[in-house]
């Protein structure tokens, strides 16, 4: 038969096994003896074994009770460890976050975020998923990102952004390139007729564009001779010695012995931008106590409103 018993009986058992008398253990609970001594009567009937033996100082646990002791304890930090789980999910302190981000995004600023919630949020395991803008909204919608790192979001009914980082554009030059072979900053007009690596319009959209409106406020029109839709892919195609390319400053982050980095002049210290990305009607806690964290800790240059 099931053995049936409570926590308040586990509860008992154990204060009165600590304390080796009935009274001290009911004092400990706030009882009186005679409802404790009913306790342990019933939990010793549920499990079909006697718990103590009576003796004239009080009660010592028999072999049977020193066995149930070790297990009882055992129930009732487990209980208690869930209770406090389940407040923390409830609270936002505990729980699950499924973070989007891109290639880029990853050094730029998803390592900022990894530190802040691994030292404030100790209990919040983060799924972190590398995505593309495009998809990372269609998850977001669908609910299986929490949040995400992107770029180029327009804010609507579903989904609130705010911009967390900022960041400039350099050239990345082949090692041979005589671009490459120059010291100091490149100016833009020294691009004319050079065979550049670009941005897919379809697939890179965003630095597409940025780039494109770069070159049209100077006069002219970039020279593509090839279009691909990661950064990574880019500095990939400028260390095949391709042509030299404008990427984001923390693209230096890829290292790759075939290229150089060059600034440009008067560039703009904000050009390229990266916002975080979330749900409007989010019901998840623990996302919102992290999105929260990350928000308020943003980089100087990552303060502006969306």
């Amino acid at each position: 038969m099931q053995a049936v018993y409570n926590l308040d009986q586990l509860r008992g058992f154990v204060a009165v096994a600590e304390e080796g008398n009935v009274g001290r253990a009911a004092e400990r609970l706030h009882l009186t003896q005679p409802p404790l001594s009913r306790q342990i009567q019933k939990l010793e009937r549920a499990i079909g074994v006697e718990l103590f033996e009576r003796t004239s100082r009080g009660v010592e646990l028999t072999t049977g009770g020193r066995v149930f002791l070790d297990d009882a304890r055992r129930i009732l930090a487990l209980v208690e460890s869930a209770s406090l789980r389940a407040r923390g999910v409830a609270e936002g302190s505990a729980g699950v976050v499924r973070v989007g981000f891109t290639a880029l995004t990853a050094s730029s600023v998803l390592g900022r975020w990894i530190r802040l919630a691994t030292k404030h949020l100790p209990d919040v395991e983060l799924v972190l998923r590398e995505m593309v803008t495009r998809d990372q909204i269609s998850a977001l919608h669908s609910g299986q990102l929490d949040i995400g790192i992107a770029r180029g979001v327009r804010p609507d009914q579903w989904l609130a952004t705010r911009q967390v980082h900022a960041e400039s554009l350099m050239l990345a030059v082949p090692r041979d390139h005589r671009l490459g072979r120059s010291d100091g900053p490149v100016g833009i007009a020294d691009l004319v007729d050079v065979g550049l690596v670009g941005y897919s319009p379809t697939r890179a959209a965003y630095l597409h564009e940025a780039v494109l409106a770069v070159f049209l406020q100077h006069g002219f029109t970039p020279r593509l001779v090839q279009q691909v839709g990661q950064v990574n892919s880019v500095i990939s195609l400028v260390d095949a010695g391709v042509g030299p390319a404008l990427v984001p400053e923390s693209a230096a982050a890829f290292h790759r012995p075939g290229v150089v980095h060059r600034m440009i002049e008067h560039m703009p210290t904000d050009l390229v931008r990266a916002q975080a990305v979330w749900r409007v009607d989010g019901l998840n806690p623990a996302a919102d106590a992290f999105r929260e964290l990350v928000l308020s800790n943003l980089t100087e240059r990552g303060h502006e409103a969306t």
